[in-house]
């Protein structure tokens, strides 16, 4: 495919963050690609699940004046029929059901306390805007595809990557691994590393926290390992109560040292809350999950054992 045909793949993204320093090496764009087929509990992005843009509602800043109601084009906005006094519900409410995403209500808002996230774009427009921040990449520094899921568009992420490697910049996506390895094979060839995620290695529990079970994942990632000529780094997101104990890191770190010749590092990446206040704003039922955030010094203890069986743990 040519530059001009490239430039024109069409894809979603929810957000383009500049001057990351913790999603590959050096100084990276990382590029939110929307879409996952993964839904985790601990989940710090649930606004990138759905591929198509989705409204954020932040109730709290809502005053009931209404003018996002008559603005919506398929009625899914709507007064509630009885809000109890002093209930801290909103005045207004929205049918999920309904809503498009279209952001006919944004505009209209006073109190902007509505929000799409999520648009349509190209990959020329999306390489265009990482291409501004190469002065910053110097020798390590590039961008990284992340989500949601990379892979999630396959085609899209492909020729973003494409384009930055015709540009001569590093390039890294990070995945969950789960799915059709033709996706993988659509990108690989142009990823100098992949961040890949693993998040449970026993398979119950892996279903019970992420909706899909691992079969997939580990395959893939053995697969990666065997076929293509890019560095890998594993890493596991820490949830105090859920994967950090003992046995799932020990078979984590078996499974590195066994299968994974091309893994150059292992990274703990502590529970953060950022994404509960994400879940109030699209409005979704409460799924039972809590955690704590691990100090320190919790996950400096972790590191050195997961150090101990030799690998180089971050």
């Amino acid at each position: 495919m040519d530059e001009a045909a490239l430039r024109n793949v069409s894809g979603t993204i929810f957000n383009i963050q500049h001057y990351s320093i913790h999603d590959g090496p050096g100084i990276r764009t990382n590029v939110f690609i929307k879409g996952c087929p993964l839904r985790c509990l601990w989940c710090s992005n649930p606004e990138s699940q759905k591929a198509s843009p989705q409204l954020m509602f932040r109730a709290d800043r809502c005053t009931g004046c209404g003018a996002c109601i008559p603005v919506c084009p398929v009625s899914a906005i709507s007064f509630r029929k009885e809000t109890p006094q002093g209930s801290s519900e909103p005045i207004v409410q929205n049918d999920r059901a309904l809503c498009t995403g279209c952001g006919a209500c944004v505009s209209v808002c006073p109190n902007e306390a509505r929000e799409i996230t999520g648009k349509s774009t190209t990959a020329g427009e999306v390489f265009d805007d990482v291409a501004q921040d190469t002065l910053f990449y110097a020798e390590e520094g590039g961008i990284t595809l992340t989500g949601g899921e990379t892979l999630a568009q396959p085609a899209f992420s492909s020729a973003i990557l494409q384009l930055c490697k015709q540009a001569g910049i590093h390039t890294a996506i990070e995945t969950c691994g789960f799915a059709d390895w033709a996706n993988l094979e659509a990108v690989l060839p142009y990823t100098d590393l992949v961040l890949y995620d693993l998040k449970e290695m026993d398979e119950e529990l892996h279903m019970k926290y992420t909706g899909v079970d691992n079969g997939r994942i580990l395959e893939n990632l053995k697969r990666i390992n065997d076929l293509m000529d890019c560095e890998i780094w594993v890493r596991v997101p820490i949830i105090p109560g859920f994967n950090d104990d003992k046995e799932n890191l020990s078979a984590t770190a078996r499974f590195v040292k066994e299968n994974l010749k091309k893994c150059a590092q292992i990274h703990l990446l502590p529970f953060h809350r950022l994404g509960e206040g994400k879940f109030e704003q699209l409005e979704k039922e409460p799924n039972g999950f809590h955690s704590t955030v691990p100090e320190d010094s919790y996950m400096e203890s972790l590191r050195e054992y997961v150090r101990s069986y030799g690998l180089d743990c971050r």
